[in-house]
């Protein structure tokens, strides 16, 4: 099941609604129909940050401009600052895609599971396969595609991956006071989290790196059991 970009994710504003989230969102661009009716504002900020999401899915990683992002849609720069104030808006908009799935995923699979290290195992395989399916974002995440940008998008991102490993220490925490599963007794959840997030950010690089070549969930699982051990 394909996931796109909300109204209110493109707006970037308060008081939006929590997202239902199934399966592995992904956001990927509506194929064109064979003629195009004329877009509402919001759905015009949906597709200009669906087209800068399929930009940065290019393996050669070429930083982005408000000319080509143009080109693409076949519209003006002026038309693009008409439902964005700036290029980094823009970018606000698609971290704020990856904040409502993530941590809406999140949310459903501690929901679902009680225990700890399973929490944990579930996290990580949905955040590379939120990688996989939204190779954009990946180098959002990585903040390979924030380079030049506005700092304050750095800041963004790195706060995001912060609550992400907050979050898994909080289900190992879960883990070692549950004793549902047997742990070592020096297990820490602090330093084993810090472990999962850099492996996770790891995987997202080198995804990235290799123009999506190597899939981030590559023998994820094994390296989950040994983390965790």
């Amino acid at each position: 099941m394909q996931h796109t970009i909300p109204e209110d994710a493109a707006a970037n504003g308060d008081d939006r609604p929590e997202p239902a989230y199934t399966g592995q969102p992904s956001l990927a661009a509506p194929a064109a129909p064979a003629r195009a009716p004329r877009l509402k504002p919001g759905e015009r900020r949906v597709l200009i940050l669906q087209t800068l999401a399929a930009m940065l899915e290019s393996p050669k990683s070429e930083k982005i401009t408000t000319a080509a992002l143009a080109a693409r849609l076949s519209v003006s720069e002026a038309a693009l600052y008409r439902h964005f104030a700036s290029k980094a808006q823009m970018f606000e908009g698609l971290i704020e895609f990856i904040e409502q799935t993530v941590f809406g995923l999140i949310n459903q699979i501690t929901g679902k599971e009680d225990n700890g290290i399973l929490q944990v195992r579930a996290i990580v395989m949905m955040l590379l396969g939120f990688a996989e399916k939204n190779p954009g974002m990946t180098r959002v995440l990585t903040g390979e595609a924030l380079v030049g940008e506005h700092e304050r998008l750095n800041e963004r991102i790195n706060q995001t991956i912060d609550r992400i490993e907050a979050s898994l220490r909080q289900c190992l925490k879960i883990a070692v006071s549950s004793k549902e599963v047997p742990l070592p007794p020096d297990f820490d959840p602090a330093l084993r989290a810090n472990l999962v997030i850099s492996f996770v950010l790891g995987r997202w690089q080198r995804y990235a790196k290799t123009g999506f070549a190597r899939p981030p969930g590559e023998h994820a699982d094994a390296l989950i059991r040994i983390m965790l051990n």
